[in-house]
């Protein structure tokens, strides 16, 4: 089936007065962000701007094939996007600007966003989701734990400090945590900015936690936002949600149904899908379960405890992973033996979310009268 890099075949020709904007041209900006801009797109304290067809002549004029080869997984797979981008009508002279990156290990805050100022005159904001940084997948850990979290506040501060003050419409979107970042900064902002807002676009992101949801705030742009959801999607069943989702097909299985490519297109949408899959409400439900038996306190150490088993192995990114020796992981596990407390925080942290997923296969097996031997192994 067909994926964002077909539909710029089939659309990339038309201007935004000619198509109006849609929610495949929003994830597809939502993804762009992923690139590594920095030196390439104007910083947020500058009033220049460049397109999209000068970005790319840049970045790949800046980067070898050897050190693109070498970058975190999220950018390699977006970089072709960013080729395509350049030679479609439709995005080529689109221009970016107000680029944002922040990664600070000392607040455990991963953050970037940028400004996209569309032909009909309006201005898209995106955000990034999580990479490939382990400082990023700790923030999302601290979601369940407080709000809000670092890369939140600083949306909100971005959103306000690179805004204007005009009449032109806003459009806020990312993909995965940036879907979060953009409803979040959607909610928090100035009321006058509030009211410019069109639409937020939360591509598979988590939510929120249920204080934020009953919020008054949060009720003033909910008739905004638009979440949109693989039919096994994990990421975006995390936390609390109020608005309805969009349910959408995906060629990929399970986890791999986050990646944006993975997305079904025909014509200007998505190719919608029926209802969220089973399997993927098992580990809401698991996830959910196993979060409400463990207090503000266990979280932390749980947190804590898997990271510190990073640290000691001078992991900073997921590649890292893939690249350690086992002199590295022999450090890990020693580390983990070493210390007692953390090695029982995480054996009974891993141990209940076992015996959770376990109950709610179950249940669902009686309420079903069946299971498939696929939910049975997400757990073993």
């Amino acid at each position: 089936m067909a994926n964002i890099m077909d539909y710029l075949d089939w659309r990339g020709d038309l201007s935004f007065s000619q198509s109006p904007f849609n929610e495949v041209d929003s994830l597809i900006l939502s993804q762009l962000v992923y690139v590594n801009f920095d030196y390439i797109v104007p910083t947020k304290w500058n009033q220049a701007s460049v397109t999209i067809e000068e970005a790319a002549n840049r970045y790949f004029s800046m980067y070898s094939e050897e050190q693109m080869e070498q970058m975190g997984y999220i950018v390699r797979i977006s970089l072709p996007l960013l080729r395509k981008l350049a030679l479609a009508p439709r995005f080529a002279n689109v221009r970016l600007s107000k680029f944002g990156n922040i990664i600070d290990l000392d607040s455990t805050k991963q953050f970037a966003a940028m400004h996209v100022a569309l032909d009909d005159g309006s201005t898209f904001v995106a955000f990034r989701g999580t990479d490939n940084t382990i400082v990023g997948w700790r923030e999302n850990f601290n979601m369940s734990i407080r709000m809000p979290v670092a890369s939140q506040y600083e949306a909100v501060c971005y959103l306000e400090d690179t805004v204007g003050e005009g009449e032109q419409l806003l459009r806020l979107g990312g993909h995965s945590k940036g879907g979060n970042l953009a409803v979040y900064a959607a909610i928090m902002c100035k009321a006058e900015m509030k009211e410019r807002i069109v639409e937020v676009y939360n591509h598979d992101g988590p939510g929120f936690d249920k204080k934020m949801i009953s919020s008054e705030a949060y009720q003033q742009i909910l008739s905004k936002v638009r979440t949109i959801v693989p039919q096994s999607s994990i990421v975006g069943m995390l936390l609390e949600h109020q608005e309805e989702y969009t349910i959408v097909q995906s060629k990929a299985s399970i986890l791999m149904q986050h990646e944006a490519f993975s997305w079904e297109v025909m014509g200007n949408c998505f190719v919608r899908g029926e209802s969220v899959e089973r399997k993927s409400e098992v580990l809401d439900q698991t996830l959910k379960s196993w979060l409400t038996k463990l207090d503000q306190k266990e979280r932390t150490s749980f947190i804590s405890a898997l990271f510190h088993v990073f640290e000691v192995g001078d992991i900073r990114t997921f590649e890292d992973l893939g690249r350690t020796k086992w002199q590295k992981i022999s450090q890990m596990v020693r580390a983990l033996n070493h210390s007692a407390e953390h090695k029982a925080v995480l054996m009974k942290s891993l141990r209940l979310l076992l015996k959770e997923g376990k109950e709610i296969i179950i249940a669902s097996r009686k309420k079903n009268n069946n299971t498939s031997s696929e939910e049975v192994r997400m757990l073993e």
